[in-house]
């Protein structure tokens, strides 16, 4: 006889977890996963680019440190910011998009 497992999905854990999407502590999560997404996506575009942290914020045109922070997820970027890094440290272009 097979055994039954008790498995749940990530948005199952999520749910139950952190509530239903819409709820303020899932918009916490979430907007905390975009922050760290961001942050991933930049230190691969560094790397990517062959870059160090000090040599993007020299072109970029801010500090190793606010670069570090980003990376890591300790600070939120703004969007001119973002543009800057991207653009000027990264010699690339930031898409946006919206979801309803």
């Amino acid at each position: 006889m097979k055994a039954k497992t008790n498995t749940t999905t990530l948005d199952q854990f999520v749910t139950k977890h952190y509530g239903t999407t819409g709820t303020s502590q899932r918009d916490k999560l979430n907007q905390g996963y975009e922050n760290f997404k961001m942050g991933i996506l930049l230190r691969d575009a560094r790397k990517k680019a062959g870059l160090t942290q000090d040599e993007l914020a020299k072109r970029a045109g801010t500090t190793k440190s606010y670069i570090s922070k980003l990376e890591n997820d300790v600070k939120e970027v703004r969007l001119s910011t973002l543009q800057n890094i991207v653009e000027l440290g990264l010699g690339g272009k930031v898409e946006l998009s919206i979801k309803l």
